[in-house]
């Protein structure tokens, strides 16, 4: 259902309500004369000879259950979730009384909260919409800063890159973020795309090690895979990971021997 459309329910049982029909009950009555009188079987259930019909106005089922002396003791109807039963059949749930009361009162404690986080300003609504678009701004102009960033550090690595066997290296060690590393290995293939290799043996604030592996496409075709080394030389710091053969990062446990697993690295891509 559309929340238009549930919100038609609502206002259809709730109008019922409001008319405070009370219940017309009828007990031991013959089936036959019940299904006369228009009453529904709801849900495909079994009746025996005689039956229990209940109706309020244009409202009659056959039913076992209990209800209310008048739909004006119900109070109020708030739905709270619909779904499928089965198919072409939908399921609505609802709470009414005293609990619709508690809802609302739960609701309303919920937007005092936001509105008094926004100065109780006179157009809630207009200044979420205006905060969730500042925020927008905000997060582009924070990750541009960061491409910007990434791509500075890349030139100063690329800047401090050996030559061996006709191979750039370039290496990174030290107290780096996860986002930090991907991204600079990623931003130096790009600027350095042939016989390029980057490896980085890196950790987290938490202290938990990370190595990378990036290698350039034709070094792969040569045989190098980024993969394979980042598994094999994680397990000196108690880990694991893989990736692509052109790029491969593998976390661990064991900082300490993170030195051991940068050396293994270097040495099994033979740099």
């Amino acid at each position: 259902l559309t929340l238009e459309e549930i919100s038609a329910v609502e206002h259809l049982a709730n109008s019922r309500v409001r008319q405070a029909i009370s219940l017309d009950e009828h007990r031991h009555l013959p089936i036959a004369e019940a299904r006369n009188m228009g009453a529904m079987a709801l849900f495909g259930e079994k009746y025996g000879d005689d039956v229990r019909v209940v109706r309020y106005g244009s409202s009659v089922e056959l039913c076992g259950g209990t209800h209310v002396a008048n739909t004006g003791n119900i109070g109020m109807i708030k739905i709270l979730s619909e779904s499928s039963v089965a198919a072409g059949i939908r399921r609505i749930e609802a709470i009414t009384g005293l609990n619709t009361e508690l809802e609302f009162e739960k609701h309303q404690g919920i937007m005092r909260e936001i509105a008094a986080m926004f100065n109780n300003v006179p157009n809630l609504v207009g200044a979420l919409r205006h905060a969730v678009e500042e925020n927008a701004e905000l997060k582009k102009q924070a990750e541009e800063f960061f491409q910007e960033r990434v791509s500075n550090m890349a030139n100063e690595l690329l800047g401090k890159a050996r030559s061996i066997n006709g191979i750039t290296v370039v290496e990174q060690t030290g107290l780096r973020m996860p986002d930090v590393v991907k991204n600079l290995a990623f931003k130096i293939r790009e600027k350095s795309p042939e016989h390029t290799v980057f490896v980085g043996a890196t950790y987290d604030p938490t202290g938990k090690p990370l190595l990378t592996v990036m290698v350039s496409e034709d070094l792969v075709k040569e045989g190098m895979n980024a993969s394979v080394t980042v598994r094999e030389a994680a397990k000196l710091i108690q880990g694991g990971g893989g990736g692509q053969p052109g790029f491969a990062q593998a976390g661990g446990k064991n900082k300490d021997s993170i030195a051991n697993a940068f050396d293994k690295m270097k040495q099994i891509l033979g740099i």
